[in-house]
């Protein structure tokens, strides 16, 4: 019991408030201070308690992985283009042509550095430190995405909410599916990667 109640409010430290807490105006370095704290402390639980491995699992069909992916990546695609197409045509694949250099560079430099942490935290640790608190599988799925949409609250935006709630659906189910933080963060990548290529990635916060 006393397990349990722990958890819910690490839960709610760590997933509720401290991402509420970022959406509003305070000194910088104070946001950086309870960031680079909270991710210590999860680094520490998820390998020295939860005793978790990030190896790379051996029967991980890629096959499957892949098609999935492509078909989920080829509906995204269509949406997202008609939909800047309509609403800021300007900015269509105006990085990729204009600014080859620094849309490989941020490509690169967000899957690397953004990406991994945010899966290690909202799909591998949440996913072994919580699972057990829920008997409905379909309301912790809801729940992981609902707290992933909430991590980006910062940015203000109706859109980026709806578009990472959306996200932390397809993620948490990859997850559920696979149970590999290397795959979930491929995934993630790739739809991240695409949104910033047609012309999404100044809401998200990539420099354009």
């Amino acid at each position: 019991m006393q397990a349990t109640r722990y958890k819910l409010i690490e839960l709610f430290i760590i997933f509720i408030l401290i991402p509420i807490s970022f959406a509003f105006d305070y000194a910088p370095i104070l946001k950086m201070i309870i960031g680079i704290s909270g991710f210590i402390y999860i680094t520490y639980v998820l390998f020295k308690i939860e005793k978790i491995k990030l190896l790379i699992k051996k029967d991980i069909n890629w096959r499957v992985f892949w098609q999935s992916t492509i078909i989920k990546l080829l509906i995204i695609a269509a949406i997202t283009t008609i939909f800047v197409w309509y609403t800021d045509k300007e900015n269509l694949f105006t990085v990729m042509v204009n600014k080859p250099k620094l849309w490989i560079f941020i490509l690169l430099f967000y899957s690397l550095f953004s990406v991994y942490p945010q899966e290690l935290l909202y799909r591998t640790f949440f996913f072994k430190r919580y699972k057990e608190l829920f008997k409905s599988e379909s309301l912790f799925i809801f729940i992981n995405a609902l707290l992933f949409s909430l991590a980006h609250l910062f940015f203000k935006n109706t859109l980026v909410l709806l578009l990472t709630f959306i996200g932390g659906i397809l993620f948490a189910f990859t997850f559920k599916k696979t149970k590999s933080t290397l795959l979930v963060s491929i995934e993630h990548s790739i739809y991240g990667c695409w949104l910033f290529t047609v012309g999404m990635g100044s809401m998200l916060g990539f420099p354009s």
